[in-house]
């Protein structure tokens, strides 16, 4: 029962500081796209000491000296919506790759734009691949850090992985570092719930894969790489908590 009132109050909490956050952004509009990352940054570290405060969840980052500096393609683990936010503070000048529906929301879609966030329209077969891929070189070009969920969707923790092939391809056609990312999130932020369970999440920044790997090579080191730290992630938690 505690766990559930702690978990409404934090909900309650989040949406209105994303929405307190959404009017300090409205002047970014007039300003370099630099200012809504900024905006974007403060929001997410604004929601962990929420949820540290109210819900009683820490979190842990594990070789955050392995970060290349500019541009690099980050492909994370993805169980929870936390990761949405929670990655923004660890990078520079992050920008994700999203749905393009996400960016027809008033106000939160129009900053998104802003931000220069790269759409893909998941409709559009393979041309989505060639439009992801044009905008996200213009995007590394400007040193920014991609993040991509190479899964292309959240999948609960311990779930059977189911990579996609895109991050391959964006890894082969950019020529620049992939930094791989495991994390646990989805113990404590579990997807489809309104639960947030105490315990501390960890995010591990693995070691970087330098451009120039095979496609298919690259592939299978990189999901070897992220469900090997996963599970082991996994595992900790469980036997610290007693899950």
């Amino acid at each position: 029962m505690l766990i559930l009132v702690r978990s409404i109050a934090f909900n309650l909490l989040f949406y209105l500081n994303t929405l307190i956050y959404l009017i300090i952004a409205l002047p970014t509009f007039f300003m370099p796209y630099r200012a809504i990352i900024a905006v974007a940054r403060a929001w997410g570290r604004a929601n962990l000491v929420l949820l540290r405060l109210v819900a009683g969840i820490d979190v842990e980052v594990r070789g955050r000296e392995k970060i290349p500096k500019g541009a690099i393609i980050v492909a994370s683990k993805h169980q929870s919506a936390w990761e949405t936010f929670a990655l923004l503070p660890l990078f520079d000048n992050p920008v994700f790759i999203v749905k393009r529906e996400l960016l027809w929301l008033p106000i939160f879609g129009w900053l998104m734009v802003k931000g220069r966030m790269v759409p893909v329209d998941r409709s559009a077969g393979s041309q989505a691949l060639v439009a992801m891929t044009e905008r996200t070189r213009i995007e590394l070009a400007d040193s920014r850090q991609l993040i991509i969920f190479p899964e292309g969707t959240r999948r609960p923790a311990g779930a059977e992985p189911r990579y996609k092939y895109g991050v391959a391809h964006l890894y082969v056609a950019e020529g620049v570092p992939c930094l791989p990312v495991a994390l646990n999130s989805g113990l404590f932020w579990p997807r489809r719930s309104i639960l947030r369970s105490p315990g501390t999440v960890v995010v591990e920044i693995l070691d970087p894969i330098a451009p120039g790997d095979d496609k298919d090579i690259f592939f299978k080191r990189l999901q070897n790489d992220i469900e090997t730290a996963t599970a082991r992630l996994i595992a900790e938690a469980k036997a610290t908590s007693g899950r």
